[in-house]
């Protein structure tokens, strides 16, 4: 990954958000969100409901990627 992190519009809840999330991080958010079938807001909805106080939003992002690709290796 070479490139920063860009800020990414998002509504939780009828509220306007946004993340700054890096291109490969947004990518794969969005390709897990297809996979699942669920709107991508909904999704970020879900992570955000998830992830209690002490963790900002982009970060609960990253590691939902992270673990979501782990889990895929250990299943191969």
């Amino acid at each position: 990954m070479t490139n920063r992190p860009k800020k990414r519009s998002l509504t939780l809840n009828g509220h306007r958000t946004s993340v700054s999330l890096e291109d490969e991080f947004w990518d794969a958010f969005k390709e897990i969100s297809d996979e699942r079938g669920i709107a991508l807001n909904a999704f970020a909805a879900e992570i955000d409901r998830d992830r209690g106080v002490s963790m900002g939003l982009a970060s609960a992002i990253r590691l939902h990627v992270l673990a979501h690709y782990r889990t895929a290796t250990r299943a191969e």
